[in-house]
């Protein structure tokens, strides 16, 4: 797979986890519990953390959800975020909690004197800030100049929070330009990439649900991450989080940038097909949710072309009439029946998974 060369940027830290530079693009993602609700939200946190999560963001929508973070921080197994907007005292409190990054606005949240509480507080500690703009909240001058949410305007609500930081002498940042319009958020990147060497956090914001917002998803982060641009990335799905990390991720490895849990093949079947395909291939996508070593396998349609096609699969198998092949590299082991296929994959899976266990 051909390497893609990344855009330059300077590296910070959010916790433990490095953003930007030659760091691995980080995952992150958002809990969708009430803050305040420590117990619910450290839960969601794990399942996250276990589905390969780099980094966590939290709603802090008020003092409650602040109290709440302390506990959250304190036992969250991943870097946790505070979500922060309009209200200074908040961003405080979070930053008191032990929050290990910010995402707000330093022009929404009050004048000078206000911002620079928390900038100093930051400093401090040492958290960065993510300026976050949204198509769907620019600045009502930027809309009347623009006439409608545009990249430049996107960009020009960009700096416009960034340089007031500039001036407090605080560069710990992280910035993102996001919209619901794919084409829109794509330029708006490419035009921020250009202008500065900050870490940019790559999203498509309100994408929509598992099965639209992947598609959205797929094409605006993947071409952004094709080009070099991106040191950190939150897919946007209605519903549960988990399915966030785990799109992220196949996006990752999609275009070879970080390695994570199990990549399937499978092929689209065709008139030569003569087994189960669809059935065997969501079987074999469902059992390897619980395999988190990186590991590709294939499910092939038929054994004219399966072991060939697929011969870079660690392991795979391919149809035939009421039976297949298992085979390993692209070389043939056995033949086994239809109704056991699954069964011979997964024992093969095992071994090689020992294997590389036993050789480390």
């Amino acid at each position: 797979m051909k390497v893609i060369e990344r855009r330059k940027t300077r590296q910070l830290h959010v916790g433990s986890v490095a953003v930007g530079g030659d760091a691995p693009i980080a995952v992150q993602s958002m809990t969708n519990t009430h803050t305040d609700d420590a117990a619910a939200t450290l839960e969601q946190i794990q399942r996250l953390a276990d589905a390969g999560c780099d980094i966590i963001r939290c709603a802090v929508p008020d003092m409650a959800a602040a109290e709440g973070l302390k506990t959250i921080c304190k036992e969250s197994p991943i870097p946790v975020i505070a979500d922060i907007h309009f209200d200074y005292k908040l961003a405080l409190a979070a930053i008191e909690a032990g929050v290990d990054g910010l995402r707000l606005n330093p022009g929404n949240i009050g004048g000078e004197e206000k911002v620079r509480a928390v900038v100093e507080a930051a400093k401090e500690r040492n958290i960065p800030i993510r300026i976050g703009v949204n198509a769907g909240s620019l600045p009502k001058d930027l809309l009347e100049k623009y006439g409608h949410p545009t990249a430049e305007a996107l960009v020009e609500a960009a700096w416009r929070h960034v340089r007031i930081l500039e001036a407090m002498d605080y560069r710990n940042i992280k910035i993102s330009l996001k919209a619901h319009d794919v084409p829109l958020t794509l330029e708006a990147y490419r035009l921020m990439a250009a202008q500065c060497d900050y870490p940019l956090h790559v999203g498509i914001t309100e994408a929509g649900t598992v099965n639209s917002g992947i598609i959205k998803s797929a094409v605006g982060i993947g071409t952004l991450l094709a080009e070099g641009i991106g040191d950190t990335i939150r897919v946007s799905l209605t519903g549960d989080p988990v399915n966030e990390v785990r799109v992220a991720y196949d996006i990752l490895k999609s275009l070879g940038l970080r390695e994570h849990g199990p990549t399937l093949i499978s092929c689209p079947t065709c008139g030569r097909t003569r087994i189960s395909l669809e059935k065997l291939a969501l079987e074999v996508e469902r059992r390897l949710a619980d395999v988190e070593e990186p590991i590709t396998v294939a499910v092939m349609g038929c054994v004219v072309n399966g072991p060939g096609e697929a011969r870079e699969a660690d392991v795979g198998i391919a149809g035939g009439i009421g039976e297949g092949l298992v085979f390993r590299k692209g070389e043939i082991l056995r033949k086994v029946p239809e109704d056991q296929l699954v069964g011979e994959l997964f024992a093969e899976i095992d071994k090689i998974l020992l294997e590389r266990k036993v050789s480390r």
